[in-house]
């Protein structure tokens, strides 16, 4: 099992990115990990790491040494099993220099078996014995430094150090000549302490390396869905401070089909600053409005801001009579005849982020259309500017969301049918629009956007908080109790 060191892929969870918005080097999604971010993961894989020491078998131990009054005995150590293994102290430490973990007061109990023979000075007859033993390794110190950097957009992890220290050991013998006890335990005190060392301190480092070749393979983009990814490449450098780990990422979305290469990265200061005040929430994301305007141009250019409403919850409103009143040229023209409504964005959506809410100013064009047996014949066609805004919420790992219509405008583009008097219609528009327009929209915006979260991990009690043109998560994480998916890939 890896070390504590997972923590750092909290951060991985989000290029094309839209070139018309922004350059492709600049950050536009920042995460933080607080110190009690930190904590919570450590004491998480310090409970996996002693699963994985525990039952941990260590090499055999030989050694011939020379006991007064015996002479030279051989001795050999051989199943030697740690059963148990407390942590009652560590600690995780982020610095510039890099990540600190230490482990103190370790207590760590083996069991083995022990076999010795020698032969006497009474003639050529070798005497041996054997019998188990357990071992209380006290007050061990356990110790690693991490370096962390951005590595042409993908995280790279560094080992700088690993240590292990025992300072005492105890050993209970069962079997064999009491005469011998005590130089059986001098002969093998350090021995024992060093090769316990040894074992922990390598596997430490096999955890780490499994840890660094999972970082390498993290992909640079999150699907969205068939048509859409969110790019995860990581810019800037990996600020650390003396209490928090900041990530950034490009965060714009992209086509799932554009496969472009890595941008060349800028070392920039962060420009998004975590807009968290609870300082005890693990984790916060910050995510620039730019994120969502570059999902609106996405789907825009690849033409999915286009609807054809042939059905609505009051359908005569679909029918020409129903019009007679308001456009009479119509329903004279086309009596009874029914009706399409051809929605069609005349540009994508901008989305604004104000410390009071979340807004969207949607500029569309309304084609009314008539069918005539196999015709569709475009008849009108009115420009509405609509104005809305929306509540943002977290649902899961989401950025989930819920438009409302605050207002709109409408003018006639062109008629086939005369000039129409645009007040009348109005309560139509209304209408359509609060009717099939919007629960079309908060129907996918319910979906909401991924956040970057390892898979395996919940976000929980979380909070969001807007900023002038940013949003921010705050939260704390749980692992999915259900879920040990990411605990495999490292194992």
């Amino acid at each position: 099992m890896a070390p504590f060191f997972i923590l750092l892929l909290l951060a991985s969870s989000l290029n094309h990115g839209y070139a018309q918005f922004q350059p492709k080097d600049q950050a536009f999604i920042s995460l933080l990990i607080t110190q009690s971010g930190l904590d919570f993961v450590k004491d998480l894989l310090v409970n996996e790491a002693i699963s994985s020491i525990i039952s941990l078998r260590l090499p055999n131990i030989e050694k011939t040494a020379k006991i007064p009054v015996v002479g030279n005995v051989y001795m050999v150590l051989s199943n030697i099993t740690i059963y148990q293994i407390d942590v009652p102290s560590s600690h995780v430490k982020p610095a510039e220099t890099g990540i600190s973990i230490l482990a103190s007061g370790v207590t760590c109990n083996l069991s083995m078996n022990w076999y010795y023979s020698y032969s006497t000075w009474l003639g050529p007859v070798e005497i041996s014995d054997k019998g188990r033993a357990q071992v209380q390794v006290e007050g061990m110190e356990v110790g690693l430094t991490l370096g962390l950097e951005n590595q042409e957009g993908s995280l790279e992890l560094k080992l700088k150090d690993c240590r292990s220290y025992v300072e005492a050991i105890s050993i209970k013998l069962d079997g064999g000549a009491s005469l011998l006890y005590q130089g059986i335990v001098d002969a093998f005190e350090g021995l024992i302490g060093s090769t316990v060392e040894n074992a922990i301190t390598k596997k430490l480092k096999e955890g780490i390396s499994r840890v660094e070749s999972y970082l390498r393979s993290l992909p640079n983009e999150v699907p969205v869905n068939d048509h859409a990814s969110l790019n995860v490449t990581f810019v800037n450098d990996v600020l650390l401070s003396d209490s928090s780990i900041q990530f950034e990422t490009n965060g714009l979305f992209r086509e799932r089909s554009v496969l472009l290469p890595v941008p060349s990265l800028s070392h920039k200061n962060s420009k998004l600053p975590i807009l968290c005040t609870n300082s005890s929430k693990m984790l916060g994301i910050t995510l620039d409005e730019a994120v969502f305007n570059s999902a609106s141009a996405l789907y825009y250019d690849a033409n999915f801001m286009h609807w054809v409403v042939d059905q609505v919850p009051d359908q005569s409103l679909l029918n020409t009579a129903e019009w007679r009143f308001v456009v009479p040229q119509l329903y004279k023209k086309y009596p009874n005849h029914d009706m399409n409504l051809n929605i069609s964005l005349s540009s994508p959506p901008v989305v604004e982020i104000s410390n009071q809410k979340a807004g969207s100013v949607i500029f569309a064009d309304l084609t009314i259309d008539v069918l005539e047996e196999d015709k569709v014949i475009p008849v009108a066609c009115i420009s509405l500017v609509i104005q809305a805004s929306g509540s943002i919420k977290i649902n899961g790992n989401n950025l989930v969301g819920a438009v409302r219509l605050d207002d709109f405008s409408m003018s006639l583009k062109w008629s086939n049918i005369g000039n129409l008097r645009m007040y009348l219609i109005q309560p139509f528009v209304w209408t359509l629009i609060e009717t099939v327009f919007l629960p079309y929209a908060n129907a996918h915006l319910s979906k909401g956007l991924p956040l970057p979260i390892i898979h395996g991990f919940i976000l929980q009690n979380a909070e969001v908080i807007l900023s002038t043109s940013r949003i921010a998560v705050c939260s704390d994480v749980a692992v999915a109790e259900s879920d040990k998916f990411f605990f495999k890939l490292i194992e």
